[in-house]
């Protein structure tokens, strides 16, 4: 796919709609961290109908520290991995404490350090809570990148290199969450609605599947 393809395509995203965001729901950047955490291997519905509740009652490192693991594990019982995901939060909350004034570091370094962060989650958080142009590649960016031909490749690790490096700057901010509402609502894993879809006529999907 050459420059002005896909030069097309984000355009086209961006009038469509002009200011996306993440489905999550957070009001900081310490509740958008901890909503993150909890959506590895989870839906956003379920993860958002979790930290309702939780918010409601803790919504600082200090507080979700003293809920404890025990009561955390209540207030997120229905997001999968929970078990798990209570230690991390838990943890993290101890390291935010201790070591960045109760604050989300601006770091990407220091982000992966916390307990149950990985790139995908820090660029989510340094790319949604910090307006840095990274692009936390999922399973549904994954898809359309290699699906579309906008980047394709074979690992996401190499998914996310070819992206930052071919999406136009203009577009890189916002690139991330249009990709992923496209990968969610239009161009889906089993049967892509490609009559509904906004880049229809120039991706290489369609072309490969008419070839």
């Amino acid at each position: 796919m050459n420059k002005h393809k896909r030069t097309d395509i984000f355009t086209r995203l961006r009038e469509q709609n002009p200011h996306p965001t993440t489905e999550l729901n957070y009001s900081n950047e310490f509740e958008l961290l901890i909503a993150v955490i909890l959506s590895a291997q989870a839906t956003d519905i379920s993860v958002n109908k979790a930290i309702g509740p939780l918010f409601e009652v803790a919504n600082t490192p200090a507080s979700i520290y003293a809920l404890g693991e025990k009561k955390l594990k209540h207030y997120i019982k229905t997001i999968g991995l929970f078990n798990t995901k209570a230690k991390n939060v838990i943890k993290t909350c101890k390291i935010l404490m201790d070591n960045y004034d109760s604050q989300v570091p601006e770091d990407r370094a220091a982000l992966e350090a916390l307990p149950g962060v990985g790139r995908k989650t820090a660029n989510v958080i340094l790319n949604t809570a910090f307006r840095h142009p990274t692009i936390a590649v999922d399973t549904h960016i994954y898809r359309v990148s290699n699906r579309t031909g906008i980047a394709p490749g074979k690992t996401v690790l190499e998914v996310e290199k070819r992206l930052v490096r071919l999406i136009p700057d203009e577009f890189k901010l916002d690139a991330h969450h249009w990709l992923i509402l496209l990968g969610r609502y239009t161009c889906i894993a089993r049967t892509p609605k490609c009559q509904q879809c906004i880049i229809n006529d120039v991706c290489e999907y369609k072309k490969k599947t008419i070839d």
